[in-house]
């Protein structure tokens, strides 16, 4: 018997290919294991050739990215072009990812000896010039953790449109956390942001970015199965038709 193939992706780096691909192929192996009778495979859009290399007719899509925005919308159906997939809802919208993220504070929190009432939180996402989908990921990501932590002392910042990141960090105290909206820590999280937060003074500390808490590859592979049960979630790019997003 065929067994059911998930194909994970993510933008990866077009100037250094190898690392992110490399990457996303250690996350899609951790997915594996909770995923017993499947073929767990990963592709990033920059490593040229590698998505249509790995895609298989049926597959249910991961889309290890923040937002429902420009490369799910359109990149990836037209790289897709002539299969038949279900595309599951990207990293940063799944619902329970929030939860995750909370967990995480709070043993961070625990670890430093730090009181939640007292430690502001800088929310460090990517945002957009080009629309608003990627901002609009982060606030509503914001929105969740407030919703189940409502003395959380949060804040925004971008990396690509106001409120920028070094204008969010500048008035946080020295008990200050940041915590990067990423799902995989390329650049804009290794150098663009400790550059904004050191232009602004920033005492705090950095955490991990969110693609690379203990529980993801748990959550990713729950909602591949959660994808694979739904038909309604079936994309159709044939040739001549036009993609189902």
């Amino acid at each position: 018997m065929t067994r059911p193939i998930a194909l994970l992706t993510s933008h990866g780096q077009p100037s250094a290919p190898a690392p992110p691909e490399i990457h996303l192929a250690a996350v899609a192996a951790a997915v594996q294991d909770h995923l017993p009778g499947w073929e767990v495979r990963s592709a990033t859009l920059s490593s040229r050739g590698f998505l249509e290399a790995a895609m298989a007719e049926g597959a249910v899509i991961y889309p290890f990215f923040m937002a429902r925005g420009w490369f799910t919308a359109r990149v990836l159906p037209e790289r897709l072009k002539g299969y038949s997939y279900q595309m599951a809802t990207p990293f940063g919208l799944d619902p329970a990812l929030a939860q995750m993220t909370v967990t995480a504070l709070h043993e961070a929190l625990t670890t430093r000896g730090w009181c939640l009432e007292d430690t502001e939180i800088l929310l460090a996402a990517h945002g957009s010039a080009r629309g608003p989908r990627a901002a609009e990921a982060a606030e509503d990501f914001a929105a969740r953790l407030r919703r189940l932590v409502p003395d959380l002392r949060l804040s925004t910042g971008f990396v690509e449109q106001a409120p920028f990141i070094a204008e969010s960090a500048r008035p946080l105290a020295a008990r200050a956390l940041c915590l990067p909206f990423f799902a995989q820590s390329g650049a804009h999280v290794r150098e663009d942001i400790p550059t904004a937060l050191a232009k602004a003074g920033f005492r705090g500390e950095i955490l991990p970015v969110l693609g690379a808490l203990p529980g993801t590859p748990r959550l990713i592979a729950d909602a591949i199965r959660a994808t694979a049960s739904s038909p309604a979630t079936m994309a159709e790019t044939r040739p001549g038709t036009s993609p189902v997003t």
